[in-house]
């Protein structure tokens, strides 16, 4: 199936109506019916079939988990009516888009919530283009069922007005871990954390879902989620190499052949896969135990059957990635200011959650940064935690300028996985006005302090 036949077909492209104009601020759905919606999503029970006899009882999307692939071509406005048919009041973060602050959807930044069995409608401009993703903005704070720790997540794809297509089909997996529970692990003085029972691609584990079919001499395009609330991935595909081509949605200024994917918490991966070595093959993570745990799905060759083949890469690594590789080359501008930021966690000594802090001071008691439009901003990284950190800056994209001592320039992201004990640094332009927020996306570090709000003078 060539690409253009996969979203004839595939069903998970939503009807898109003409312009409804610019308006960008959220409004209270009193009358929904006035005027014809781009898209509905709703907030609500699931109850999801994991595996053979494996129930998962959570909230998704539409009544899946994942939620539906929405599309949306750049630069065209629309209109969003979110239902919340669940107790609790929710929020739908349109993660990796350049949208005001009130559509965001998070509440520090002024999002309204959908408040429990109510509605919202919200409209904005989808941009820029690239693999975005949706996903709740509440907090957990120890409940797990709540917040990342459910199904809600989905991919939200933003076309550009033209698109090469270079690739015969198109793969959407999305990573999520499932069953949580609280764990004590690490030093003897750390606070809680999670362990999970099991792990899906796109919501079946391992033998559970339909296998990805391809033809020999196939190029695929794998888009990559890592949509769990607390762990970073390792992907692989034995007997294939991935060419990574974009980062979060943005084109790699040097794209890479390699072996094992790396995604933490919130990052994406675009990258195309030469289907050159007919079998069956099972893709997914590079950890034994997550595989034991359901983590993979079975490539099927046309043709071809039997059982899966897995071959365990090398050099998998503990760490992060070197972004470095796919950068430029060159070193950034210098900015026209530096935020120096110290991470630091305060050990919940067994009995509590650890909690987190940024120079010292925790959300929300510490102060907002601020920027000038339109100036060059650096923040600078430091590490002094033996925790690796997905840092994501809301509503702007950033160029990394530093990973572990080594300056770089050229890609473009807006998460970033900084490793322990390690320093790093971004650079972004304040070209979104408006409360912007600065998080971990590890669930229970923002749960715990680690956050920050910037704001634009005047």
């Amino acid at each position: 199936m060539n690409r253009r036949d996969f979203l004839k077909f595939s069903g998970l492209v939503p009807a898109v109506v003409p312009s409804l104009g610019s308006s960008s601020a959220a409004a209270d759905l009193n009358q929904p019916n006035k005027e014809q919606a781009n898209l509905t999503l709703r907030i609500a029970p699931v109850s999801l079939e994991i595996g053979p006899g494996k129930v998962i009882k959570t909230v998704g999307y539409n009544g899946s988990v994942p939620g539906p692939i929405f599309r949306f071509k750049e630069g065209k406005p629309v209109t969003v009516d979110v239902f919340n048919e669940t107790d609790v009041a929710e929020t739908v973060h349109w993660h990796g888009q350049h949208i005001p602050s009130s559509v965001d959807g998070s509440v520090e930044e002024g999002t309204a919530a959908v408040p429990p069995h109510g509605h919202r409608r919200y409209r904005f401009t989808p941009k820029p283009a690239g693999t975005r993703w949706y996903h709740t903005h509440s907090m957990a704070h120890g409940d797990l069922s709540r917040a990342s720790f459910s199904g809600q997540f989905g991919f939200a794809i933003i076309e550009p007005a033209q698109h090469a297509g270079d690739y015969d089909q198109e793969i959407c997996v999305a990573v999520h871990h499932w069953e949580p529970s609280l764990a004590n692990m690490g030093p003897p003085d750390n606070g809680w954390e999670i362990a999970y029972r099991s792990a899906t691609l796109n919501g079946k584990m391992l033998g559970a879902g339909e296998p990805i079919r391809a033809r020999d001499r196939q190029r695929v395009l794998f888009r990559l989620l890592n949509a769990s609330a607390t762990d970073e991935v390792r992907l692989a595909l034995p007997g294939h190499r991935f060419n990574v081509i974009a980062m979060d949605g943005n084109p790699v200024p040097h794209p890479q052949m390699v072996d094992v994917v790396y995604l933490d918490i919130g990052e994406r991966i675009d990258a195309i896969v030469e289907m050159n070595n007919p079998g069956i093959w099972l893709f997914g993570s590079a950890k034994d135990d997550e595989r034991m745990m359901g983590m993979g799905m079975v490539v099927e060759y046309a043709n071809k059957s039997g059982e899966s083949q897995w071959v365990q890469p090398s050099n998998v690594g503990r760490g992060p990635w070197d972004y470095t590789q796919f950068g430029t080359g060159a070193v950034a501008p210098q900015p026209d200011h530096t935020f120096e930021m110290k991470f630091a966690k305060i050990p919940g000594n067994r009995k509590d959650f650890n909690r987190w802090t940024i120079n010292g001071k925790s959300f929300p008691e510490i102060e907002k940064l601020r920027l000038e439009k339109g100036k060059r901003y650096r923040l600078a990284f430091n590490n002094d935690t033996g925790d690796i950190h997905p840092l994501h800056l809301h509503r702007h994209t950033f160029e990394v300028t530093e990973v572990g001592g080594k300056p770089m320039a050229g890609l473009l992201k807006d998460v970033i996985s900084v490793n322990r004990r390690s320093t790093a640094a971004i650079d972004f332009v304040a070209d979104n006005p408006g409360l912007t927020l600065f998080h971990c996306h590890m669930q229970l570090h923002m749960d715990f302090g680690f956050m920050q709000l910037l704001t634009y003078s005047g």
